[in-house]
């Protein structure tokens, strides 16, 4: 039966489904039918989720942890969190200052709805993980797209921001290493965009640290509170266990900020998720108190498929593939392949057209880089087997070749 006329709210009508999730479905739809198809869509490490963490888990069960907790939290979880940000950042916060949330996306959102009003702006960097933009319509601002270019590396100048922020400007979101181009700030480039927020005093920054254990070559990590502690009454800074501790499925997300800040998301969760799986955060714990010997293994893991898939797209005739500093995704440029022609006498004439084309010749399934912001361009999480990538970049290379 269809829905009655104007049944549906008009705020959803302002947002888009995922399109990563949307990949990632068609690629699993595909599998089902029979097709031979590999997946490099999802964000999610094919590593499982540490022994240490599991049992951690196991115990909290065997234990009876399986009633209600606090809306934002058990007290233990957030000690961890703020032990986390102090051991590992430099930054002081008290318990009351930090947050947990069903996965780094409530975060965002609660976030966002507990401080937009109508005509804020939200200043979000091209490429940007698909969320960003379409939380911030959700919650009634609106989104204010600072470009960035491959040949800057896919990373926020100092003049870009400067001359995105407005007197309407309420947030900068802030990612670093990047979804999707694993782009990430040195201390000297972050200073200079932290310099540019100091003269502004009405901009606050969310700054997605989601990737921080997952950076390559020496590359040291830093957040913008660490570079600019003048910055710190106006930040929430997030994080949370799903990437550096391959707990996807657990849905942990974690932040801290300033005290009002954080009551206000707490109520607003009061009325949404309330509170996040009791099991899933007295694994968090394990995960934050516990080992972190296998992280610095995975990442040395990732490295190395991070160079292959470098090393085999930029041999692929028509694509330009940067090396990025961080996450475990790449964003290689199609531009060489727009206006050719498939096999079948379809033109590529845009990023989504390309990775169509790819998904049915070949069955690679990427995204489209205009799901992010910035076309042409595709994304490759790279954060599955090193023989699915080999031949993955092996099929790209033959489509690519194929073109006409």
């Amino acid at each position: 039966m269809a829905l009655p006329e104007n049944f549906l709210s008009k705020s959803l009508a302002r947002v888009q489904p995922s399109a990563t999730i949307a990949v990632t479905q068609k690629a699993r739809d595909l599998k089902a039918q029979g097709r031979d198809v590999i997946g490099l869509g999802a964000g999610e490490p094919d590593f499982d989720t540490p022994d240490n963490i599991k049992a951690a888990a196991i115990d909290a069960i065997n234990r009876g942890e399986t009633k209600y907790t606090a809306v934002d939290g058990i007290p233990e979880l957030k000690e961890a969190i703020a032990a986390k940000f102090k051991r590992e950042n430099g930054l002081d916060y008290a318990v009351d200052e930090c947050f947990v949330a069903p996965g780094g996306k409530p975060i965002i959102y609660n976030a966002m709805m507990a401080t937009l009003n109508p005509g804020d702006e939200v200043v979000i960097p091209t490429p940007y993980w698909v969320s960003y933009p379409d939380i911030v319509l959700l919650a009634g601002g609106e989104p204010k797209f600072a470009q960035t270019t491959i040949e800057t590396s896919f990373k926020l100048t100092p003049e870009a921001l400067e001359a995105a922020i407005t007197p309407k400007t309420k947030w900068l979101i802030f990612n670093s290493p990047s979804n999707p181009s694993g782009a990430a700030y040195s201390r000297d480039e972050l200073k200079k965009l932290t310099d540019v927020l100091m003269k502004h005093p009405h901009v606050w920054v969310l700054t997605d640290d989601m990737y921080e254990h997952l950076v390559y070559d020496d590359f040291e990590f830093v957040t913008p509170v660490q570079v600019e502690p003048g910055l710190k009454d106006r930040t929430l800074t997030m994080n949370g266990v799903s990437k550096a501790y391959a707990m996807t499925g657990w849905r942990i997300g974690y932040c801290a900020g300033p005290k009002e800040l954080i009551g206000a998301m707490r109520k607003l969760q009061s009325q949404s998720t309330s509170n996040p799986t009791s099991i899933s955060q007295w694994a968090a714990v394990e995960a934050l108190n516990g080992t972190q010997d296998f992280i610095p293994t995975n990442a040395a893991v990732f490295k190395g498929r991070r160079d292959l898939v470098v090393s085999m797209l930029n041999q692929a005739t028509g694509i330009e593939c940067p090396t990025p500093e961080g996450a475990f995704y790449v964003y290689p440029s199609c531009r060489g392949l727009i206006g050719k022609k498939t096999q079948d006498g379809k033109v590529i004439d845009s990023d989504e057209a390309f990775a169509t084309a790819l998904l049915e010749q070949e069955g690679v399934a990427v995204v489209h880089g205009e799901a992010f912001g910035l076309s042409p361009f595709f994304r490759i999480s790279y954060a599955t087997s090193t023989e699915a990538l080999e031949d993955a970049c092996a099929r790209i290379q033959r489509f690519c070749a194929s073109l006409t």
